[in-house]
């Protein structure tokens, strides 16, 4: 009951007012999901929180408290993460991975490797974390051959790992002297890094520094591996799926959608259709609808 699909003319009013009007529109049975779609995922993260804000004034109620006693499932959470500033739900998302008796170790590496000083620093507002890593573009040739030489000592050289010397290195450099460094290690080593890494380490280390390789060399190619393994085989990784789409829908996802066709040779748009677990319009549900993008960048 909280929200009508209208053809109204909002002309006369302004774009958020508009919106804010047709989120309060209801009737007497039911919600419009299609309306809800289409009012917020035209907006970006700023203006939907002005929504926020323009529907507590003139209603008097919490949107968010709104939507999820009128949603479930799968279409809830992806409403309200569209309905969450950026860094609270970073947080969230690093909270929930950390809640319960297990932990979702490819939420925690997903973030903290892809993340910038600047957002990191956002998120330990509210949640403990450092941000480290030089941020400069400058290469220092001689520091790289010998971070290269450093990595080759601590992992292929040696019988068994430095794993500190591994973090020191690439988690502090900056990512052009990084790329460098890859570049020297693999004449010195006549491997690729990530090679070393995957024979040197193993369980959350390695996937964790296989993640910020996979950033500093491509950060929307990391993205749409992320997506197409949160989809491919039997089940779906929706917790996967739903965050990297709304997290960066503001920030490079034409260049995620670009790196998934080039790679995988189908549409991430398609890709999700097709796998029908993207959005249920109830529980129980398996009706296909169209994904939702912020901008229509989707």
């Amino acid at each position: 009951m909280l929200l009508e699909k209208s053809k109204d003319d909002f002309s006369e009013l302004s774009a958020l007012d508009a919106d804010n009007n047709r989120l309060t529109r209801s009737e007497h049975d039911g919600t419009d999901e299609d309306a809800i779609i289409e009012t917020l995922t035209k907006l970006n993260v700023s203006q939907r929180q002005q929504v926020l804000i323009t529907y507590k004034s003139t209603i008097g109620r919490d949107l968010i408290d709104d939507l999820k006693s009128e949603l479930s499932g799968n279409f809830e959470r992806v409403i309200i993460a569209l309905m969450t500033p950026t860094t609270m739900y970073d947080v969230h998302e690093l909270r929930r991975a950390l809640k319960g008796a297990g932990t979702d170790e490819g939420c925690l590496i997903e973030i903290l490797a892809s993340r910038t000083n600047a957002e990191i620093r956002h998120i330990n507002e509210n949640y403990k974390l450092r941000g480290n890593r030089d941020e400069g573009t400058f290469v220092d040739e001689a520091l790289a051959q010998q971070d290269a030489q450093c990595l080759y000592e601590a992992g292929e050289k040696k019988w068994g790992t430095d794993e500190v010397q591994f973090m020191s290195i690439l988690c502090t450099r900056n990512r052009c002297h990084l790329l460098r460094v890859f570049d020297v290690y693999r004449v010195i080593a006549n491997k690729d890094i990530t090679d070393s890494i995957k024979s040197e380490m193993s369980g959350d280390l390695e996937d964790a520094l296989l993640a910020v390789v996979k950033c500093l060399r491509n950060k929307p190619a990391y993205f749409a591996e992320r997506l197409y393994k949160s989809m491919k085989g039997l089940g779906t990784d929706d917790s996967t799926l739903i965050r990297v789409m709304v997290s960066r829908s503001e920030i490079d996802m034409l260049y995620i959608r670009r790196e998934f066709l080039a790679t995988y040779g189908k549409s991430l748009h398609s890709f999700i259709k097709r796998r029908q677990s993207f959005i249920h319009y109830s529980e129980g549900s398996a009706q296909d609808t169209e994904m939702p993008s912020t901008a229509q960048q989707l």
